[in-house]
């Protein structure tokens, strides 16, 4: 996974899934990307936690709660702007996303298993816990 920064945008995983997001016009792609996380069965790979933390964070922005907007966060901040006014995530989708976080940090995911092998990896820790700041319930 080509990985460039600690944040939920900072990786190839993410910015493909932010890609695909532009196909959708509602929550779909968020909620079956929250689900797949915490339907899979046995270790969570890398791939499918590293999405579900920009479908977390299409959540924070939807509730205006978004971190910071950057290059890498354009193809999200995009798709939320044109749907803010108007599209409100459903409580249980929080609570989905809570549960997630819960289980990307767990020790049965790759992804944090990933960074534990590096030198980022309270940084990384230090993010996911602002994200779950922003999107809680």
């Amino acid at each position: 996974m080509g990985t460039w920064a600690v944040d939920a945008f900072g990786n190839d995983y993410a910015q493909d899934w932010a890609e695909d997001l532009h196909e959708t016009s509602n929550m779909d792609a968020v909620e079956d990307t929250l689900n797949t996380v915490l339907d899979a069965a046995g270790e969570l790979e890398a791939p499918f936690a590293a999405e579900a933390l920009v479908a977390i964070e299409v959540l924070a922005r939807l509730q205006g709660k978004g971190g910071p907007s950057t290059e890498d966060s354009a193809a999200v901040d995009e798709w939320v702007a044109a749907r803010k006014p108007k599209t409100k995530p459903r409580a249980d989708l929080a609570d989905k996303a809570v549960r997630a976080l819960d289980r990307i940090l767990s020790a049965d995911s790759e992804l944090r298993q990933l960074w534990e092998e590096s030198e980022h990896y309270s940084d990384w820790q230090a993010a996911v816990a602002d994200l779950r700041a922003r999107v809680g319930v």
